[in-house]
């Protein structure tokens, strides 16, 4: 499995076209190569991306807090009676999910709230995303462990690297000293004249976090979600984090990860 070329991908997903990026990564054992990088794209160009590579790591959350779900459920519900407000630490529960509170405890930051934060409008583009990759052939778990689409955040990924990455999505400057570091810890991985691109768009940079990220998916290096919480994983989402630092992820591991169903029964 070690000598395969696998490629992966990334997309930094907005509510609409614009704002939307994928990168393409194309693995081989001694060099890893940036495909392709494009902004702007659709999910029919996202959809197509997928169909050709081992993992496709989307930016985005792909469920909502399950407590979040009952509760609007309860609330529509106007034959019941109508729960009384339980106070702010009732009201986290309805604004995080697990594997948002599983994050904030790795990365010291809590991601956006799905149900509380304009990301909600993104996410309600990425389910029907999944429901378009589900219905091309590809297996879809929303908890990660398995499947071809798993969940990413680069700015979590930057965070558990190390790099220091204060004002990195506003800052084209800050962007380029990430895209040095990126090459100075992966001088295998080849960005070509795309590199420019990364600087000047963070959807784009975020893209090709997000491939990356895919690629320790791929080969097992990250943190799953734990048995306690794998159902509700499958639900909600799950973020997935490398459990290795950037240099380590053109090896393969020493300890073949198990093999990952990517495609449904036809």
């Amino acid at each position: 499995m070690s000598d395969e070329t696998m490629r992966t991908a990334g997309v930094d997903l907005a509510a609409e076209n614009k704002g939307t990026a994928l990168a393409v990564i194309e693995w081989t054992p001694d060099r890893a190569r940036l495909e392709q990088l494009r902004l702007d794209v659709d999910d029919a160009e996202i959809t197509e991306a997928a169909a050709d590579v081992a993992t496709i790591g989307i930016d985005c959350a792909f469920g909502w807090p399950d407590e979040f779900v009952g509760f609007v459920a309860d609330h529509a519900n106007l034959a019941q009676p109508q729960r009384p407000d339980g106070g702010m630490a009732f009201r986290r529960t309805l604004a995080y999910r697990e594997t948002d509170r599983h994050v904030r405890a790795r990365s010291g930051r809590w991601p956006l709230s799905v149900s509380t934060d304009r990301i909600g409008l993104t996410a309600m583009r990425c389910a029907g995303l999944l429901g378009r990759l589900a219905e091309s052939g590809l297996l879809v778990d929303r908890s990660g462990r398995d499947g071809a689409v798993v969940e990413v955040y680069p700015g979590a990924t930057l965070r558990v690297w190390q790099w220091a990455m204060r004002g990195y999505r506003t800052d084209p400057e800050v962007r380029r000293s990430l895209v040095h570091r990126m090459r100075r810890e992966a001088p295998w991985f080849e960005l070509g004249e795309r590199a420019e691109l990364m600087v000047e768009s963070t959807d784009a940079f975020d893209a090709v976090v997000a491939a990356l990220a895919a690629r320790a998916a791929a080969t097992g290096r990250y943190e799953p979600p734990p048995a306690e919480h794998q159902e509700r994983a499958e639900r909600e989402g799950w973020i997935i984090l490398p459990s290795c630092p950037l240099g380590e992820l053109l090896s393969w591991p020493s300890s073949a990860p198990p093999a990952r169903e990517t495609r449904t029964a036809r």
